[in-house]
């Protein structure tokens, strides 16, 4: 069947693939895990629980507390909130547990699990495998008094929006803000929020009913964002996803302001401050090549990882590095918090705008963006991928008449019968004809 747990937790269609008992069997297996671990070590252990607004969210987040409770864990409900609020709360609350449900940018049917231990990161792959292997697994459930108790912690929503307004060093003052909640988790919060940091806020995507979340809004729909923009003559507008641990951006103009763009911008930031350790930025393979061009010319450094923000909180730890994230969004500030949170940097990213005082076209333009083409060739043999000595040759091909202006990147999905082909060139159609001419090959070969 291959792993359960992917890049980003056990994700799947709620009721199909992310059923109540799958929901419940995984909560029980983590207290065991975790326990055996010694992480409940001379105490009761406590986990919180949150969620996104989706449906089915409901009866899973009923799965998880009773799977939790009755492998004796004292549980908070946190309710609906973002990702990284219940990361944050995790360890904020003492809690030696944080469970989330959601599915991030997915849309409402689907569903997923994701686990923080209690410095607010996400399980390694270690323990995630432990989990698994305890699945359906027999063992001595405690009774009477070692069963765990629920209790309710909505109120904790505000801690959070404290400790973010606390990261910002200048008032949003004069700024006019869309904010697109994706009808997500950050409904209830993220215009508030803007608000209370000075901003004058349209907001969309900010009444969530359960099936609505990611529907033609939030950071995987722009347009929605960028057509509010230019109605209300807004200088900026922000989108987040459903758990509202990503964020986008769109310009006065409705140009779109990427996640390798915002990390531009914050990364000069934190340096000129002088709080970017090492001068060194993580990202991912998929990052623009103009994004590290345009570092590099600031002295900065980049260190690559595998796609995925895990992977790049990983690099960031084992280096002592403090700033990184994706080109999708996710963007890591290690001195603020431990994991993408999209509210934070939206915040930051504003802050950056009015302490310049320049608009977000022009902060945009600290780095330019080279095409960048993708295509999804489905229905292949992926792990044939980096063996096929076809595609290898007409990958050195491409590469040398790219030379030093683009690059190519070949990479097998890694939960479908998929390869990716990516393409960066200093001309768009160089870049469509080589990724085209590659994708082929990957069709034919493969």
């Amino acid at each position: 069947m291959g792993r359960l747990f992917g890049t980003d937790g056990v994700r799947g269609l709620a009721n199909r693939d992310l059923t109540a008992r799958l929901a419940m069997e995984l909560s029980m297996a983590a207290a065991r895990v975790l326990g055996d671990a010694g992480a409940f070590e001379g105490h009761r252990p406590v986990a919180v629980v949150g969620r996104d607004p989706r449906a089915s969210g409901e009866f899973l987040e009923a799965a998880v507390v009773a799977g939790l409770a009755s492998a004796g864990v004292d549980v908070r409900r946190l309710g609906v909130l973002p990702t990284p609020a219940v990361a944050y709360l995790t360890r904020e609350l003492g809690a030696d547990l944080g469970v989330m449900l959601s599915a991030s940018h997915n849309p409402a049917p689907d569903n997923g699990i994701k686990f923080f231990d209690r410095s607010g990161y996400k399980l390694p792959d270690e323990l995630e495998d432990r989990i698994e292997a305890k699945l359906g697994e027999e063992w001595d459930a405690p009774t009477g008094a070692g069963v765990g108790r629920v209790v309710e912690a909505h109120g904790e929503l505000d801690r959070y929006a404290e400790h973010l307004l606390s990261t910002l060093e200048v008032p949003l003052a004069g700024l006019r803000v869309v904010v697109d909640c994706a009808h997500g988790a950050a409904a209830a919060l993220a215009p508030g929020l803007l608000r209370r940091a000075g901003a004058e806020v349209f907001e969309i995507g900010a009444e969530p009913d359960g099936l609505n979340i990611n529907d033609g809004v939030g950071s995987t729909h722009l347009g929605t964002l960028r057509e509010a923009v230019l109605r209300h003559g807004a200088d900026a507008g922000v989108a987040f996803d459903g758990d509202a641990d990503r964020c986008l951006a769109v310009t006065s103009g409705g140009e779109v302001v990427d996640g390798d763009q915002i990390m531009a911008i914050l990364a000069l930031e934190l340096h000129d401050a002088g709080r970017l350790p090492a001068a060194t930025v993580v990202a991912t393979v998929m990052s623009n090549l103009g994004f590290k061009l345009a570092l590099q010319g600031h002295g900065l450094k980049i260190l690559e990882t595998a796609v995925g923000d895990r992977y790049v909180l990983e690099a960031m730890r084992e280096g002592g590095y403090g700033f990184g994230g994706e080109q999708s969004g996710h963007v890591i500030m290690l001195e603020h918090g431990t994991t993408g949170d999209g509210l934070l940097t939206a915040l930051h990213l504003l802050g950056a705008v009015a302490r310049r005082g320049r608009p977000l076209d022009e902060l945009a333009k600290c780095m330019t963006r080279l095409p960048q083409v993708l295509i999804n060739v489905r229905g292949v043999d992926k792990a044939r991928a980096r063996t096929s000595q076809e595609l290898l040759s007409a990958i050195e091909a491409a590469e040398l008449e790219l030379g030093a202006s683009g690059r190519v990147l070949i990479r097998p999905s890694g939960t479908e019968p998929m390869v990716r082909v990516m393409v960066e060139a200093a001309a768009e159609e160089q870049a469509h004809a080589i990724a085209e001419r590659l994708a082929d090959v990957v069709r034919t070969h493969l």
